[in-house]
């Protein structure tokens, strides 16, 4: 005797369509979330079938199997699909795919973007339910277009959910939308603008969606922080979103920039330009030149250069080392790319560099490490090796736990 699992959404039975109402009416027991009981028992009427609770795994098991055995129908009514995130998977464990039939419904990721009239073709999701809130801090990382969350009401919910995009420095660049009990009658969907409290009234069912937005612009860049500027208020490339310099790397950066008044200042590799545009902030009259192979960095770099009131020299897209030929000769190089034309890329810098002169390179590998490190050493600069780790404050129940960073490793050189 197989046992249906249907999905469903928040309205329960009463919005299930017909084929699956009627495997509800032939089951003589039938599972279900708790709050979905009382509902249940007054859709059946007085030809109710034994009504069991699906909240607790062990009592529901021994029910479905006691009744299986018996040859009785049974039918497991629960949200959404069952096999996403649902009690499907406990279902399988224990009876085996060939003694269940799985009916899903739409899930809860697909009622939420249809609510809001979003494709969600590109979106990514993460799970809170029972989880630590670095899964969430590390996918914002990535600065995807759209991210779900399923929130875990103890552990704070939405609430939570804002705390880690602002902590993560995000909030400007997303939009927060609530979603309360999809499907049902009284369900509710929302956008929560940027400081606007969380509601009080907020149901225990619920997700999150967060959808990246167009950035405002920047009404007074004389505003905004000299250095350590937030990650979200950058422009970024959107098909290769998070791929910057995190704020706190930045900061050390700058810091072993040892930055000079006035004087020429390389951004080789420079992403969005989020290093050397905060070093004209700290250093007006230095002369930015950046160098980015990747396609419409120039017009994105020039857009940030905008947002922060300040001018690069040069911005230029192009292969390193061979674009860097029409550089003026640097004081300062900050080598954020290279891949494997690296070696080579630090022996034309080098062969550039003047006299007092610093190189700065930011690494995610020892192997890298290794590589460059000898190429210094022959040069005959000095040259000094450090790690660095930062973490973020992430909501943690009551507290707050710190999340940690992708370590960086930085070499730097300087010539006497």
């Amino acid at each position: 005797m197989q046992c249906h699992v249907i999905g469903c959404d928040a309205s329960g039975a009463a919005g299930l369509p017909l084929p699956a109402k009627t495997l509800l009416r032939q089951a003589q027991l039938v599972a279900a979330p708790r709050r979905l009981l009382a509902d249940l028992e007054a859709w059946f009427g007085s030809g109710a079938p034994e009504l069991v609770p699906s909240d607790q795994p062990e009592p529901l098991m021994a029910a479905l199997e006691e009744a299986m055995g018996q040859g009785r129908p049974a039918a497991v009514l629960a949200s959404g699909d069952p096999l996403w995130f649902g009690i499907g998977r406990l279902l399988v464990q224990r009876f085996g795919p060939e003694s269940l039939r799985f009916h899903p419904a739409p899930s809860s990721l697909q009622l939420a973007f249809a609510r809001i009239g979003r494709p969600w073709q590109d979106a990514s999701w993460v799970s809170l339910h029972g989880r630590e809130p670095e899964a969430l801090a590390s996918a914002l990382q990535k600065r995807p277009s759209a991210l779900a969350v399923l929130t875990d009401p103890g552990r704070g919910g939405a609430e939570e959910v804002r705390r880690i995009l602002r902590a993560s420095g995000l909030e400007a660049a997303y939009g927060v939308w609530l979603c309360e009990r999809l499907g049902h009658h009284q369900e509710r969907v929302q956008r929560l603008r940027s400081g606007e409290p969380t509601p009080a009234d907020l149901d225990p069912l619920h997700l999150v969606l967060l959808v990246a937005e167009p950035l405002a612009p920047v009404a007074d860049p004389a505003a905004l922080p000299l250095f350590g500027i937030p990650d979200g208020l950058w422009l970024q490339h959107p098909d290769r979103p998070g791929l910057m310099t995190k704020r706190e790397v930045r900061v050390q950066l700058l810091a072993d920039l040892q930055l000079p008044a006035t004087g020429v200042l390389w951004d080789v590799g420079a992403g969005v330009g989020s290093v050397g545009l905060e070093a004209l902030r700290l250093r007006p009259a230095l002369q930015l030149w950046a160098l980015e192979q990747r396609g419409g960095s120039a017009a994105l770099i020039h857009g940030n250069a905008e947002r922060l009131g300040v001018q690069p020299a040069g911005v230029v897209e192009g292969r390193a080392p061979e674009a860097l030929a029409g550089f003026p000769d640097p004081d300062r190089v900050l080598i954020g790319g290279g891949g494997r034309e690296r070696v080579a890329v630090l022996q034309a810098v080098l062969e550039r560099l003047r006299p007092g002169g610093v190189v700065v390179i930011p690494l995610a590998t020892v192997e890298a490490l290794a590589e460059l490190r000898p190429v210094l050493e022959a040069a005959g600069l000095a040259e000094n090796v450090a790690q660095h780790q930062s973490w973020r404050g992430s909501a943690l129940a009551d507290g707050t736990r710190l999340a940690p960073m992708n370590p960086v490793l930085v070499l730097q050189g300087w010539r006497g």
